[in-house]
């Protein structure tokens, strides 16, 4: 495990992508920084972290998935990978918001972004960004954000942090080509508001009412509607309100 340690940094997953493309990278290089200014999230949105509080970090995984398909298992992967990790460092009411937000409680503590490269043999490679809120104190204009120190009333030490989450994610990336059920099972049951009715709105502004049933293997949301249909939804067709 090569770790990259970096002061400032537009965006870590830009920087390890564009290391991968210029020379050879050992699986599980790891790169962090203290401050990121164009931290990205899911669908192009912008993630903001206070300097030196939170863990910023992107992993390169190479030859992780074996077919085509199972790219949105590397994502449950992953998400897993830090839900288990904060486990052992006791943090309350841990689930996981469709598709990659990690929350505690009803606070959104952390996201995960994976991009992946297909290359002409077929083999994939991922640079995985995973965005925690360690011990940020003040999320003033984020009232459904918060952090580690604030749900926990402590530091923590983001290294240790970090080191938990790479040994439980190469443990799955494993478990993902020898026993991707079992990931899946575990993901499920820690589905945010799986089985609960919840208001949604459409990417029209419509708002209905749902209860997620659980995630496709391409990813897609599945919601029991109020007429006992069960429609799937992409990425940003739909929003949970709550």
């Amino acid at each position: 495990m090569k770790l990259i340690k970096l002061d400032a940094i537009d965006s870590t997953n830009d920087f390890l992508k564009g290391l991968a493309n210029k020379q050879y990278l050992e699986n599980f290089t790891i790169v962090t920084a203290e401050s990121q200014t164009k931290g990205k999230g899911q669908m192009g949105s912008v993630w903001i972290s206070e300097k030196g509080k939170n863990l910023t970090m992107s992993v390169f995984v190479k030859d992780s998935l074996t077919v085509l398909n199972q790219i949105y298992s590397l994502n449950i992967a992953v998400a897993l990978a830090v839900v288990q990790a904060l486990e052992t460092f006791d943090i309350p009411q841990l689930s996981i918001k469709w598709p990659n937000d990690i929350m505690s409680y009803n606070y959104k503590i952390g996201g995960i972004l994976i991009e992946n490269s297909i290359k002409n043999d077929g083999s994939v490679s991922s640079v995985i960004g995973i965005g925690l809120n360690i011990n940020q104190i003040n999320f003033e204009n984020l009232p459904k954000g918060a952090s580690l120190a604030v749900l926990c009333n402590r530091q923590f030490d983001k290294h240790q942090i970090l080191l938990k989450i790479i040994n439980v994610l190469k443990d799955n990336v494993v478990l993902l080509n020898k026993e991707p059920d079992l990931l899946w099972k575990e993901y499920l049951k820690l589905l945010f508001k799986k089985g609960l009715p919840m208001p949604f709105k459409d990417n029209l502004d419509k708002n209905f009412m749902g209860i997620i049933q659980g995630v496709s293997e391409f990813g897609k949301l599945q919601l029991l509607l109020e007429d006992d249909t069960v429609a799937e939804y992409n990425i940003k067709e739909i929003q949970m309100l709550y």
